[in-house]
């Protein structure tokens, strides 16, 4: 299997070359049989990266323990889920595993157009078996998962096996570490469509919305699945990390956030490409940014140059990864500037009171919040680089930056619906805005009668009021038109609503799925804390809340030992649950982890931690209470569930489909008969 899965590798190098320069040269001499070929080549490389995807896999489940990626990352105790999750535990299988939803995704934009965007595809497929090329080259000869294990002897090198391997990093043995993962790199890698896109239309100058229209739910796919990653990922550390937080602004959440931000502004900016004919350059920018970002994410994830418990081991590709990001970024570069005559706007904003407006700041205070991430997360390498001495930037500054500026996207996210196109005349702000300002100011002056005196927070609540009257405001008024229109009850005239146009009003439901996520951040305003050692029978006192411990107990399964304490929650004086938080030490790799138990409600969590015993027999326990942190994960759910309503096909969509499908049968009845008469 190690020898299939070389062999794979292998064969794509010289596929994936043979698809850039056919699809190339079959664009220069204006050949459909060469760019066609590059199309076959590049599917060709979608099967063979399965099957070193596979080659390893079977290795994994195997337990062949001559290779060392297996013995590093697998044991024979090892359930069988985490063998298959570990294929993307280490740097070179994880990468291995990248490459092959890369070319999972190129092999789905070809077959998905192969009768649609014909000028656009050989650059395309140019795009994205240069990119095949560049990661299968990493794969094979930098960070090669088929390596054996080896002694030297007097007759030469000798493969050898452990007993047993070292076994999946004990805090990736988690339920929601098995698929965070892949989740995350598919939004990863799936900016790539877009990108290629992009490059095609800026080197054949098809910069009208045939791109656009081409990317759209690309796009929205690997926006979602890059959102839903970061909020599994915040979950996992809430659930297993054992600090009590669910994001620490670490280096490697960062690196997957930044594209996000960027992802996010071009999905606005587009509509008013699409609209107006305006943001062109924007639009371009924004999709080569996103996708370089997420390259330049795996390199922070991979190279060693920050530390992070998210990131891999130190690894010595980072030069070459620098250079493909160089490269590039200087081609892109080259691209937008020759085409810039062509990317001018079609409009200008009419006033700077208005939708398009709204759009534009949208976008600005994104690429800012961008920015102050990168700026943050980067500091300390460049801080080192230039003086010689690492700089570190902790939480504080980044909320201290970031605060304020997502602040203000959250208050456009409830402006901006409320904003007329064009122009937005006095008459009409005073009828949008007077129930959303006026309920805002309200909760607001609630909120500090009932004693919050928390600046920020008293502000994210008000906004949050503003943004979901508004949501509620523009389901409302559609939904009566749509009933007086068509003469149905409310609640159909609702649905009918959003089919007709899943694009604005699955985006309002995103909107909804921010709020929520949004107040459950600003619970974090009022988060308490208690650390102590006790003995059985003694208790803790924090916000209401007792913990008495009952007692300790301890155990084995065949992959780890565990220690537990038994501890009582009790409010009021009521019991309101007994749980057992863990200390687990793994047999394979002698790791301790903490698993952590949470009594969680619609308001608030209590969230148990078991540190460690004492010389006196007492336990260590820290118990946090974290209000609101709930309605994090309730968003996350909401923001799924809209971005699979801004993906179904609006009933105008399907009309378009519809009729350009009776078109082509039209022309070819039309061909048939031609044919027929002259023969």
């Amino acid at each position: 299997m190690h020898h299939l899965g070389n062999f794979s590798l292998m064969a794509i190098l010289v596929i994936a070359a043979y698809a850039v320069i056919a699809s190339l040269l079959g664009v220069k001499r204006g050949s459909v049989k060469l760019t066609k070929s590059g199309e076959r080549a590049l599917l060709a490389c979608t099967a063979l990266s399965t099957t070193a995807c596979f080659s390893l896999v079977w290795l994994l489940m195997k337990s062949d323990f001559r290779f060392e990626y297996v013995a590093s990352y697998s044991n024979r105790e090892l359930p069988f889920f985490y063998k298959l999750a570990s294929l993307w535990a280490g740097n070179d299988g994880s990468l291995l595993f990248w490459s092959w939803l890369m070319l999972l995704f190129s092999g789905i934009a070809v077959v998905t157009n192969r009768n649609k965007n014909r000028e656009l595809m050989p650059y395309v497929v140019a795009t994205l078996g240069a990119a095949a090329l560049f990661f299968t080259y990493l794969n094979y000869f930098v960070t090669n998962p088929f390596g054996q294990l080896g002694i030297i002897t007097a007759a030469g090198t000798e493969s050898w096996a452990p007993v047993d391997g070292r076994g999946l990093n004990p805090l990736l043995q988690h339920p929601i570490m098995a698929i965070h993962p892949p989740i995350l790199y598919i939004g990863y890698v799936g900016f790539i469509v877009p990108f290629a896109f992009c490059i095609a239309a800026l080197a054949s100058g098809r910069l009208g919305s045939e791109w656009i229209a081409a990317t759209r739910r690309w796009t929205l796919v690997a926006w979602f699945f890059l959102g839903t990653g970061i909020i599994l990922g915040g979950r996992w550390a809430y659930v297993e990390l054992g600090w009590g937080g669910y994001w620490a602004w670490d280096p490697v959440e960062n690196a997957a956030f930044l594209p996000w931000l960027t992802g996010t502004a071009y999905l606005h900016s587009v509509i008013i490409q699409q609209r107006k004919g305006m943001l062109k350059i924007w639009n371009v920018v924004l999709v080569a940014a996103t996708y370089l970002l997420c390259v330049f994410g795996t390199f922070l994830t991979r190279s060693g140059i920050v530390s992070s418990v998210h990131a891999f081991a130190e690894s010595d590709f980072a030069q070459i990864f620098l250079v493909f990001i160089v490269s590039a970024t200087v081609l892109c570069t080259g691209l937008i500037l020759y085409r810039l005559p062509q990317l001018k706007s079609e409009n200008e904003l009419d006033s700077m009171v208005s939708r398009e407006s709204g759009f534009l700041y949208n976008n600005l205070l994104f690429l800012v919040a961008a920015f102050a991430v990168l700026w943050g997360t980067m500091y300390p390498v460049l801080s080192e680089a230039l003086q010689g001495e690492k700089a570190m930037v902790g939480p504080a500054w980044f909320n201290k930056v970031n605060v304020p500026i997502f602040l203000g996207l959250l208050a456009l996210t409830g402006i901006g619906p409320l904003l007329a196109w064009r122009k937005s005349s006095f008459e009409s702000l005073r009828r949008n805005f007077t129930w959303p300002l006026v309920l805002s100011l309200a909760t607001a002056a609630v909120l500090f009668a009932f004693g919050m005196r928390h600046g920020y927070a008293l502000i994210t609540f008000a906004l949050s009021m503003l943004v979901t009257v508004t949501i509620v405001q523009e389901f409302h008024k559609g939904a009566l038109t749509r009933k007086a229109h068509k003469g149905t009850s409310y609640g159909a005239a609702l649905v009918d609503l959003t089919l007709v146009n899943t694009q604005r009003y699955g985006g309002y439901i995103v909107h909804f799925g921010i709020v929520l996520i949004f107040i459950g951040v600003a619970g974090m305003a009022f988060d308490s804390d208690v650390k102590a050692d006790v003995s059985p029978g003694e208790s803790v006192h924090v916000s209401g809340y007792d913990v008495k411990l009952l007692g300790m107990k301890n155990g084995e399964t065949p992959n780890y030992e565990w220690l537990s304490s038994e501890l009582e929650v009790s409010k009021n004086g009521k019991v309101v649950g007994v749980y057992e938080p863990q200390k687990h030490l793994y047999k394979a790799s002698q790791q301790p982890t903490s698993e952590v138990r949470r009594h969680a409600t619609w308001v608030e969590d209590v969230y148990l931690v078991f540190g460690s015993t004492t010389a006196e027999n007492k336990a260590t326990i820290q118990v946090f209470v974290k209000p609101l942190v709930r309605w994090v994960w309730i968003g996350g759910i909401v923001m799924f569930l809209g971005t699979v309503v801004t993906l179904v096909p609006d009933r105008r969509e399907l009309k378009l489909v519809q009729r350009s499908k009776a078109e082509a049968q039209q022309r070819l009845a039309t061909k048939g008969k031609e044919k027929y008469e002259v023969a």
